[in-house]
């Protein structure tokens, strides 16, 4: 049995918004054809099927980095992602890559904002089969750095000095104060 199957790879990240009411960050997130506008590295993010924020949509994005690309390449990584479940009133949505360059197959993820005292926190929790040329640590970082965005484009829209990101990945955790 050569062609035995492995385990998918599993990861979990999370950023804490302090200052931002979870009310005030869904909305940047349920815009499943506006990823956009959170991801800077992402050149495009277009609708290709259905409509944002309804199960079954698909969206086209392009142009992101990952942490295996060769820096002087010329490859325009891509993926198409469908929306699989969203659930405004418990600000949760679910979405699978189902297509793209990055070889990521399986990929099924889980984006929570949850409520907090002081603010708001994003939770990322991701599946993915084994990505050939890719470690799981590679994936947490990219993943990680997705939430890092995000927590960076928070302070910036408020205005903020100085606001806090925690990142937790699933076998280290990592604090980052930006």
């Amino acid at each position: 049995m050569a062609d035995q199957e492995q385990p998918k790879w599993e990861g979990k990240t999370s950023a804490q918004l302090a200052g931002l009411k979870a009310e005030q960050v869904w909305p940047l997130l349920e815009d499943f054809f506006g990823l956009n506008k959170w991801f800077p590295t992402l050149t495009t993010c277009l609708p290709v099927e259905g409509i944002s924020g309804q199960p079954g949509c698909l969206r086209y994005c392009a142009g992101f980095k990952t942490p295996v690309d060769n820096i002087n390449g010329e490859v325009m990584n891509w993926t198409k992602q469908k929306l699989l479940s969203i659930d405004p009133r418990e600000m949760v949505f679910s979405y699978s890559i189902i297509d793209g360059n990055v070889g990521f197959h399986g990929y099924v993820s889980t984006v929570k904002v949850i409520a907090k005292e002081d603010g708001c926190e994003i939770e990322w929790k991701y599946e993915v089969e084994p990505v050939q040329g890719w470690t799981l640590e590679h994936l947490d970082s990219f993943i990680g750095s997705d939430c890092k965005r995000f927590c960076d484009l928070g302070g910036k829209r408020e205005g903020k000095e100085g606001h806090g990101c925690r990142w937790t990945v699933v076998k280290e955790e990592l604090v980052v104060v930006v």
